[in-house]
């Protein structure tokens, strides 16, 4: 049995999503919103403040208003950045 390494764990993408991408979100189970772990939704308001000049890192301004594909609810909260994987062949 091989042990999951950093490799196995989806990583956000390397830069900003747009609205109409999909993407799955991926939280840690201490998370508040850990609920939402697993969703795919799409992108339907992207969102940007100071948080990545203070970071250093351009995606983390970033935050996204989110709709479940399932339900086509929009969530009641938004996502960061780091929050979100790409949903290719998430179903």
């Amino acid at each position: 049995m091989q042990n999951e390494s950093m490799e196995d764990i989806p990583q956000p993408a390397s830069d900003s999503y747009s609205v109409g991408d999909r993407v799955q979100i991926y939280t840690g189970s201490g998370d508040p919103d850990a609920r939402y772990h697993g969703v795919v939704c799409e992108i339907v308001e992207v969102l940007m403040d100071d948080l990545g000049t203070e970071t250093g890192r351009a995606t983390d301004g970033y935050s996204y208003i989110l709709q479940d594909v399932e339900t086509d609810e929009e969530l009641p909260i938004s996502f960061r950045h780091q929050d979100l994987v790409p949903a290719e062949g998430a179903q």
